[in-house]
């Protein structure tokens, strides 16, 4: 090893000690997520969070939003409670969704489609329940893309409600984040 070597080697670790430093100094800005409170022990955002009263989403019957309404639903909560019993409510959170499909990429030889997106997106308000203030409003959307595989018509069936599931759990989950900050930030 020559000296350019050796040196470069050296001067690639030097912003180490700079980097612990600065994560020693700001480590007790940050507070966990689903942390405890110092004071109870007890976790803040997931009491918060089980306090939500999830309204039943509207969807149409005999549609594809019905189904993906009641998974997001059962999706958030779950992300709420954990599985557990919810608390006395205090907020109540109001989502619509509406879904979209569109083709992607047409097969030349069959002139079938090949590729399609299904684009879920929704709309979200949480509203406290004393005041009947709204606290929070949003929006979510998740394009996702699956293989129709031509003819195989079951196949694409298959791979259309799988990407519908797979972009309600998304949407569940980003709308669970974005109420956990609230709680955590108060904005």
């Amino acid at each position: 090893m020559g000296w350019g070597e050796g040196r470069a080697s050296v001067n690639r670790f030097r912003h180490v000690p700079i980097v612990l430093l600065s994560a020693a100094l700001l480590g007790g800005c940050f507070q966990p997520l689903y942390g405890t409170s110092t004071e109870t022990g007890r976790p803040v955002v997931r009491d918060a969070l089980s306090a939500i009263d999830v309204q039943q989403i509207p969807a149409a019957a005999n549609t594809s939003e019905a189904p993906l309404a009641v998974q997001i639903r059962n999706d958030l909560l779950f992300n709420f409670t954990g599985g557990g019993y919810p608390a006395p409510s205090t907020h109540k959170l109001k989502v619509e969704i509406f879904g979209n499909r569109a083709v992607v990429n047409v097969d030349r030889a069959t002139a079938l489609p090949s590729v399609e997106t299904y684009t879920l997106r929704t709309t979200y308000s949480l509203t406290e329940i004393a005041t009947g203030k709204v606290v929070v409003t949003g929006r979510a959307s998740i394009p996702v893309s699956y293989d129709t595989l031509g003819q195989q018509r079951f196949a694409r069936l298959s791979g259309m409600h799988d990407a519908e599931r797979r972009a309600a759990k998304v949407i569940a989950d980003n709308i669970t984040t974005r109420l956990a900050s609230y709680f955590v930030s108060g904005s």
